[in-house]
């Protein structure tokens, strides 16, 4: 016969049907013991594959082939069929990789089969008698309805079989077997009901086991029905049943079982295993067999004695526990002080079991799970994950950085929560991969994740650990765990910050066989495979301290309390919030702690702990402390507004945050506390978050107790107002009610002088002066610290304080500390980089990383690692430690206290020659400050921030950042060194190249260098309005500075057409601002984001433009003779006198011919400038006065542009509004146009001409009598003879009420009801569009029926229509503002029926800052003065706004809530009463109240 591989199969076709004769003849020449004449013989009949089939001996004598070649040929072609059957099948059931069977004796275990895998242990008969022999059924054939019969009698023949041989065992149904499969190859069974198979099985045991029944059953285990998954490892359903059989010695002894079969008779059977089968030794010929098998029993067992007893023996003790404790917490051995400051986890195909034991994954709340399980969100560990966690769950190609890291950072919410990422499919349609498929498929998306994390940028180097959780065993070189591995391990450079966790050995066993096939590394030192998970659970949740592992509670009212669960707190990931047991049980170091405040660092909740700690004095309360817990704070929680603001103002480094945490740590079980995480999150999750922890536990009624929200680091007030008005509007969103604040925002901000201008009812001002009380408190402290701290000495943060700021302790502390100062040094260079970003940038920081890798420190995950602070050597004392939010919350370093900073300037300067200019240079061109590391994106910005962010006065405009002012102060011409590198350090930056553009023609007065910058910030930002203005401003700059230099009197044509050019371009500029200013307001209303006011400065820049030309034009021969010529300029640039016919009249007009050639080049700006400026005049004035901050707050900016545009009005009255040339001051017959043309120019000079300019006549607080003349003046204009316009009848009527508001006896007003009736007239006349707004305003104001029917019935269309009109004409500038309240509804009759914003003001005596304040929080509301004045009106809520009841019955006049907080909540038709104010969007509810 002819062995299997003398068959040379590679050079036949696979089948043996599709051999030719020629196949058959070369395959029988390859046969020993043939003769070639009998391959001949074949070939010569044909025979081929199909007919070799076929063949029989007996056909082949017939060919004359003898018996022997006969006997072989047959014998081969039979064994070459066999063969083909038992080479693994096409797919679908295409073999598998080798697997392990399912652990013995366990059912808890989480392992599965993958389908078409191979059992690496073949059916065997018994070996050492504990290691289990097994058996394969493939139990695929059987019909279902013979599958429970068949399943009991192959476990009962089985089972006898093992117990009987003493020998452990396992019989598998859904394993096939030759012929049909592989051997050992998963198949799995689909199974209906499994209890049946149990019941069965036990009903069996009793059938067949007579008299040892009640001993089998303790042998036999019960069936278990391990999952198959399909090759994608996604489930299926279907399930290898497995029957495991434990023969102990202390239950067989030495008893031996027979078997019976009840359906033959009760026929006998004895089995005992026979190699892989089992053999019924009674069935045999003769029982000599049997009888010595017998014979035998007694020894076999005590062999199984022996057996158990060795293998007990060898379970050794276990120290994994303790190696665990080391490895996850980096050496410390508890989680709460942890080296490592993040985890990933790395994790596969999970089971249901799973989920009771993985509870530490919870609360080591990893960064990011690189999730293997397609299945994992509908019934995985992620869906387990989230019931108690928070999620983001993304796919691989998420983390491919296309951007900046931080906007892929910002997009996967790396800081809010476990970024999960499926990393084989099962979300967003993706289809799972084979594990061979998966490399090709997935493979460099999952590289990019792994990369992504790994940056130095994104999680903090060498200190986050990578854990890779085994959820199920890991075969095959190829497996994407594998791969996953790898590439954390060439990332990480070796596997210090990797841990490996699996519950069993085998698991273990394979992956690091497998790792090592691979990597040729050894991963035994970082695994953890001897403890189970619920070991490995109890382990790691033990390493929290009892604080952290305990329920945290909120306040809930009336000293009842509420659980905060964890995924709830997760959630809420803008806030850090404080429970009324925040520091419960907790381990952190006392002594520490308090080293570090001291020292200088931020305050934590742990210091006021342990204040309270017995032996402890009280933690030291300043004197505002009382007054704010007790007078403010009580004070705005009486107020009916939903979020009221407390502002903390502080000079920097007097303690000002700390009072702020000593205020909420206080108030903890009165309101429910927090401290917003990050002032630049987006306010609108920030107001989410806010209301979620208001109504926590109060969904259904309203909420109990406040929340008392503390905020940090604002830059400015506008964006704490923007956070307000985002809780007001999610209050409103949510229907809550307002019958006292809801939210108090405890503001703690820096105050940028150390006096407060004044005080308001919502502002405290901490100084940097301790009152005697204070400076005793810190005496007493001191003696306390004396006896606990060695090196208090060093506590510089209280030291100071101690000292009450006094300067010479503070010059002899920095002079003291930095005398060895050498900039040369790198700790030196760090040191000074610090001290500059923390004097011009609030809350700056460098991370801890980057620190390390400029200090050449190398961090180190264990326990004694060096820390950042000791790096910088002498100067550590002036270094603290903070926490950061970025990409991900990191740590950084500051400097302790800010007046240490200044003051390290100073001494840098004086003493070292290191000035601002050097250190500004050292930051902006040392290259490794910029390298990748963890805090980057706030490092740039900050260094940005110091660069270009200006601070604003009322006053004047400030130019440039204060650093780069000090600089010029301390070195002239240093900056322009230093702004130039900024360019090269942000060379992709709009606003550096502005701000070069602004350096250049303000500075340098270098306007080709400006225009150069202007443009390369307009490609960068072209859309950018204040980009544009930049533009703008070189071209007006240019202007000035040519005109200023030029010495000619008069000015040549030459020059006056250069000037006009760049007037001409100028304006172009100016206008396109103007342009793209209105599409940037209009796209903010349209999109509802921010709240970034109206650009003006085009609308000014016009105007200043057109100033600079008339003086330009004065200069002129043409225009500069004598008053009558300066007339005729007015003229010309009004567009009423055209250039030819002022040319033909010039007595000079051949002299001045070259000057009339040139100004008709720019007839079009000549002829329309009286107009533009006239037009950009009026619509900033309506701006101004129509239009107020939505908190009544001053906006610095805004003050500066209406003083320049006071000052651009009075140049254009002095040109265009002149009254007195003398040939008409002589004419006493002066003509009745002439008359009216001069009274027009006069209000026009005044301002009147508008109903804007006439309303602010009362806020300017003009005199009566010119109030008077100007009311005169109008009532000659509205003479009918007059033919005034409706815009002169409409200012008329403004011109009277304004006087009625100033002086109410004066003789020029109209008698109030012939005023009524002028008003009806003018409303039953044609009003053109653009006087609608101003005409529906006074008569909604003056004809509203609050005492007295005024007859109108059309008020709620005027209303309507006012609403219309203001959205049209105010659209663009209306965004983040709100509209003024020129009036309010008097509770008196006639002209007094209209209250005066001013008169309230008078009210209540206060400087205009405590009235802004007090109209801002609705205090004003509850002074007994203000309401005597005010007519209380009542109504119904509807829609949102309110209905008003009005004396006039069945007449219900529209209003809208000033704060829609303030009727959230209440059901439609709830009775309120508010005040009535009258603003051109109509009549607003003020302080409104439920109730009659």
């Amino acid at each position: 016969m002819a062995d299997q591989g003398d068959i040379k199969g590679e050079d036949l076709p696979c089948d043996l049907k599709d051999w030719s004769k020629h196949d058959v003849r070369f395959w029988v020449l390859t046969l020993g013991g043939v003769d070639g004449s009998v391959a001949d013989k074949l070939f010569q009949e044909d025979i081929n594959g199909p007919s070799l089939k076929l063949l029989t001996k007996s056909d082949l004598s017939e060919m004359g082939v003898n018996f022997g070649p006969a006997k072989i040929i047959i014998h081969a072609r039979d064994e070459v069929m066999t063969l083909k059957r038992e080479e693994p099948m096409s797919s679908p059931n295409q073999p598998g990789k080798p697997c392990k069977p399912y652990p013995f004796s366990r059912y808890q275990d989480t392992f599965r089969y993958i389908e078409d895998s191979i059992l690496d242990v073949p059916e065997s008969g018994a070996s050492n008698f504990i290691e289990p022999c097994h058996e394969y059924k493939g139990f695929i054939n059987t019909p279902d309805e013979h599958k429970l019969n068949k399943f009991t009698f192959e476990v009962i023949r089985f089972s006898a079989a093992c117990m009987n041989s003493r020998t452990n065992g396992t019989i598998h149904f859904g394993i096939g077997d030759k012929p049909d499969f592989v051997h050992g190859q998963v198949l799995g069974v689909s199974v209906k009901d499994k209890e049946d198979y149990t019941t069965k099985l036990n009903s069996a045991i009793t059938a067949h086991f007579h008299f040892n029944q009640d001993y089998a059953k303790k042998c036999i285990r019960p069936p278990r029905f391990v999952d198959v998954l399909n090759k994608n490892t996604t489930s299926s359903d279907k399930c290898v049943i497995e029957v495991d059989i434990v023969p102990e010695f202390d239950v067989c002894k030495e008893m031996y079982f027979h078997t019976y079969n009840t359906k033959k008779g009760k026929e006998k059977s004895f089995y005992v295993r026979d190699g892989g089968s089992s053999k019924n030794l009674l069935a045999q010929a003769t029982p000599k067999e049997y009888d010595h098998f017998l014979q035998q029993i007694a020894q076999i067992s005590k062999l199984r004695k022996k057996a158990e007893e060795k293998h007990l023996n060898g379970i050794k003790s276990s120290n994994q526990g303790s190696w665990l404790s080391q490895m996850i917490t980096g050496g410390s051995k508890s989680l709460d002080k942890s080296n490592f400051e993040r985890y990933v986890v790395v994790t596969n195909k999970s089971h249901p079991s799973h989920f009771q034991n993985v509870g530490f994954l919870i609360e080591l709340y990893p960064t990011a799970v690189l999730d293997f399980d397609p299945e994992s969100a509908e019934c995985g560990l992620q869906h387990f994950f989230k019931q108690h966690s928070t999620v983001s769950s993304h796919l691989p190609a998420a983390y491919k950085i296309t951007d900046r890291v931080e906007d892929t950072g910002n997009k996967l919410k790396l800081t809010q929560n476990t970024s999960w990422v499926f990393c084989n499919g099962g979300i967003e349609n993706e289809t799972p991969s084979d594990t061979d498929q998966w490399f090709m498929e997935k493979g460099a998306s999952t590289r990019d994740v792994i990369s992504f994390l790994c940056r130095r940028d994104v999680l903090p180097n060498k200190r986050f650990l990578v854990i890779f959780l085994l959820l199920s065993t890991v075969r095959e070189k190829m497996d994407p765990l594998v791969e996953t591995f790898i590439t954390f391990y060439q990332e990480l450079r070796g596997t210090d910050q990797i841990l490996c966790i699996s519950d069993n050995e085998n698991a273990f066993t394979s992956w690091k066989d497998l790792l090592e096939a691979r990597c040729g590394i050894n991963i035994s030192c970082r695994c953890i495979y001897e403890l189970s998970f619920a070991e490995v659970n109890g382990t790691i949740c033990s390493l929290w301290s009892e604080n952290r592992r305990a329920i945290r509670f909120l306040a809930c009212g009336g000293e009842s309390k509420v659980p905060l669960e964890k995924k709830v707190e997760r959630s809420l990931n803008t806030l850090e919030i404080l429970c009324v047991n925040e520091c419960d049980g907790g381990s952190e170091d006392m002594k520490s702690m308090e080293e570090n405040f001291y020292r200088g660092e931020k305050v934590s909740w742990w210091n006021f702990f342990f204040s309270e700690q017995p032996g402890s004095t009280p933690f030291i309360k300043r004197d505002k402390f009382d007054y704010i817990v007790t007078t403010v704070i009580e004070d705005l929680c009486s107020l009916t507004k939903a979020c009221v603001l407390l502002n903390l103002l502080h000079v920097p480094g007097c303690g000002g945050t700390t009072l702020a945490m000593h205020v909420l740590w206080d108030r903890r079980y009165r309101f429910r506390c927090a401290v917003l995480r990050n002032s630049s999150s987006d306010f609108a999750e920030v107001a989410d978050q806010v209301v979620q922890l208001l109504t926590l536990s109060h969904e259904e009624e309203r909420p109990k107790i406040p929340v008392l929200l503390m905020i940090d680091e604002f830059e400015d007030m506008e964006k704490v107002y923007e956070l307000q008005q985002q809780i007001e509007k999610k209050c409103v969103e949510k229907k809550i009610q307002s019958k006292c604040a809801n939210v108090i925002l405890l503001n703690c901000m820096r105050s940028g002088s150390s006096e407060l201008n004044a005080s308001t009812t919502d502002t405290v001002f901490l100084g940097n002066a301790l009152s005697e009380k204070e400076l005793k408190f810190f005496e007493e402290k001191l003696v306390e610290i004396e006896k606990r701290h060695k090196n208090f000495e060093t506590f510089y943060g209280f030291m100071i304080m101690k000292k009450n700021f006094k300067s010479e302790y503070i010059e002899g502390v920095v002079r003291n500390t930095l005398k060895s100062f050498n900039i040369n040094q790198k700790n030196a260079k760090l040191l000074a980089v610090l001290v500059l970003l923390n004097v011009y940038c609030k809350g700056s920081s460098l991370s801890v990383s980057l620190c390390e890798d400029f200090l050449d420190l190398q961090p180190k995950p264990i326990c004694g690692s060096i820390k950042v602070e000791d790096g910088f050597g002498k100067f550590s004392n002036f270094i603290a430690s903070c926490s950061v939010e970025g990409l991900v919350v990191y740590r950084a370093v500051k400097v302790i206290h800010s007046s240490i900073a200044r003051q390290c300037l100073q001494e840098l300067k004086a003493t070292h020659s290191v000035t601002k200019a050097d250190i500004a240079d050292l930051l902006l061109t040392t290259n490794q400050l910029y390298e990748s590391t963890q805090g980057k994106c706030k490092f740039l910005q900050d260094v940005h921030h110091i660069l270009v962010k200006r601070v604003f006065s009322s006053e004047e405009e400030c130019q440039f950042s204060p650093l780069i002012l000090d600089i010029a102060n301390e070195t002239p011409g240093q900056e322009e060194l230093v702004l130039s590198n900024a360019s090269k350090r942000f060379d992709k930056d709009a606003v550096i190249f502005q701000l070069l553009a602004r350096y250049c023609y303000l500075k340098k007065k270098d306007f080709s260098e400006a225009k150069v910058w202007a443009q390369k910030a307009k490609e960068l930002s072209e859309d950018s309005s204040y980009i544009a203005d930049t533009s703008a401003q070189v071209f007006k700059h240019e202007l000035k500075n040519a005109i200023a230099n030029c010495k000619e009197v008069p000015v040549s044509p030459e020059n006056v057409n250069v000037f006009l050019k760049m007037a001409q371009s100028a304006i172009d500029a100016f206008w396109q601002t103007q342009n793209l200013a209105k599409k940037e307001s209009l796209q903010r209303v349209n999109t509802k984001t921010g709240n970034c006011p109206f650009n003006t400065s085009g609308c000014l820049g016009e105007i200043q433009v057109g100033v600079i030309i008339t003086d330009l034009l004065a200069k002129v021969p043409v225009f500069s003779l004598d008053g009558v010529r300066h007339d005729i300029m007015s003229q010309v640039l009004a567009g009423d006198m055209k250039l030819e016919s002022m040319q033909k009249n010039d007595p000079r007009r051949h002299k001045n011919s070259n000057y009339y050639d040139i100004l008709r080049q720019f007839e079009d700006v000549l002829y329309n400038l009286k107009y533009r400026m006239k037009v950009n005049i009026d619509y900033l004035d309506k701006v101004f006065v129509n239009l107020g901050s939505r908190y009544g707050m001053k906006d610095s900016r805004e003050q500066v542009a209406q003083n320049e545009l006071f000052r651009c009005f009075k140049q254009y009255a002095n040109v265009f509004c002149k009254t007195d040339s003398t040939h008409l001051l002589k004419n006493k017959m002066m003509s009745n146009k002439m008359k009216l043309d001069q009274i027009k120019l006069f209000l026009e000079k005044q301002k009147a001409d508008t109903y804007s300019g006439i309303l602010n006549c009362l806020s300017k607080k003009i005199p009566a009598e010119m109030m008077e003349k100007i009311v005169r003046h109008y009532v000659f204009i509205c003479q009918a003879e007059q033919n005034p316009s409706p815009k002169e009848k409409i200012n008329f009527i403004y011109a009277t009420v304004v006087l009625s508001r100033i002086k109410l006896e004066s003789r020029e007003m109209m008698p109030y009801p012939q005023l009524l009736k002028f008003l009806f007239q003018l409303l039953s006349e044609q009003t053109p569009i653009s006087e609608t707004l101003s005409l529906f305003f006074i008569a909604v104001a003056l004809l509203w029926p609050s005492s007295q029917d005024t007859g109108c019935r059309n008020l709620g269309w005027y209303i309507s229509q006012m609403k219309n009109s203001y959205h049209k004409e105010l659209k663009e500038a209306c965004n983040g503002k709100s509209p003024t309240v020129h009036f309010l509804l008097g509770n008196k009759c006639g002209y007094e029926q209209l209250v005066h914003i001013g008169e309230i003001k008078e009210c209540i005596e206060a400087k205009q800052e405590v009235f802004e304040s007090m109209w801002g929080n609705a205090k004003i509301w509850k002074e007994e003065k203000v309401r005597s004045l005010l007519c209380r009106a009542t109504g119904e809520v509807t829609h949102g706004n309110i209905l008003t009841n009005t004396c006039v019955n069945h007449l219900k006049l529209e209003v809208m809530p000033m704060y829609r907080s303030q009727i959230s909540g209440y059901a439609e038709g709830s009775r309120v009463s508010f005040f009535i104010g009258f603003s051109m969007r109509g009549p607003l509810a003020l302080d409104i109240n439920v109730g009659p």
